[in-house]
């Protein structure tokens, strides 16, 4: 027999327009190697079909079940009952719109990331399907594979104090996602066209670094370096940019 397991979980469907957000409690005994995502999957299947949380590959690669459990933004299917007390309190993670229960739109935020920021490589040439891919030396092409892991699973956004009170600010997720084209020797883009996405306070001079965003990343992506190397790149470009005559963003407002 396993240990009984105690679930408060937030409920909510905005969609249904007579719920109230509250709190619901499910009990259910614990099985070995059991997740947050197969807990969930056996309440909805014996207790509540109703219950609505988002699951696509269960491998945390797709970054669809992140929630807070108990108060820190996880991945359900990466998070194992037997490292979590007997009773647990599951609510979706704030700042992105609520679907209903646990279930939260993280896509609809990240397109509007990338559209805002623009990232995706920037390069005039036509791509040619006859030749052979572009070589890369194996030190940049790590460093952009691991900028690249991020699965935008929300958590650092999440874990963001600074978004929180400023929700124009990109937060480490964009931050990371515009390192990897700053790394990327084929991005065509200047260092004035990414400072004038990065080099301001919804940038990387918007971030506090109270590192909320690295400690409670799923994948363990190093963050603080990311941050560190962009704020460097666009601190060196905002000096280099405006000392320039030909007309700065400093020369502009004056």
């Amino acid at each position: 027999m396993g240990r009984k397991l105690t679930l408060d979980i937030f409920r909510y469907n905005p969609s249904a327009g007579w719920t109230k957000p509250g709190m619901q409690t499910f009990e259910l005994e614990e099985t070995p190697g059991m997740n947050v995502f197969i807990a969930l999957t056996r309440i909805r299947e014996e207790h509540d079909p109703s219950l609505l949380f988002d699951f696509v590959c269960r491998t945390a690669l797709c970054g669809s079940c992140g929630m807070l459990i108990n108060g820190k933004p996880r991945l359900g299917c990466k998070t194992f009952t037997r490292d979590l007390p007997a009773r647990t309190t599951l609510f979706p993670l704030p700042l992105f719109k609520l679907i209903g229960d646990l279930s939260v739109d993280t896509g609809t935020w990240f397109r509007l990331l990338a559209l805002r920021t623009g990232a995706w490589l920037h390069t005039s040439r036509a791509f040619a399907h006859s030749i052979l891919e572009e070589r890369m030396d194996n030190e940049t092409a790590l460093k952009i594979f691991e900028a690249d892991r991020c699965i935008e699973c929300g958590c650092c956004i999440a874990a963001c104090a600074k978004v929180h009170v400023q929700d124009e600010f990109i937060g480490a997720a964009g931050i990371n996602r515009l390192a990897r084209f700053l790394l990327d020797p084929r991005d065509e883009r200047s260092e004035a066209q990414h400072y004038e996405v990065l080099g301001s306070e919804d940038g990387i001079f918007g971030c506090m670094g109270l590192m909320g965003c690295m400690d409670n990343c799923p994948k363990d992506l190093p963050l603080r370096d990311q941050l560190a190397y962009v704020r460097r790149r666009m601190t060196a470009a905002g000096l280099a940019w405006g000392g320039k005559e030909d007309g700065s963003r400093n020369r502009k407002t004056k």
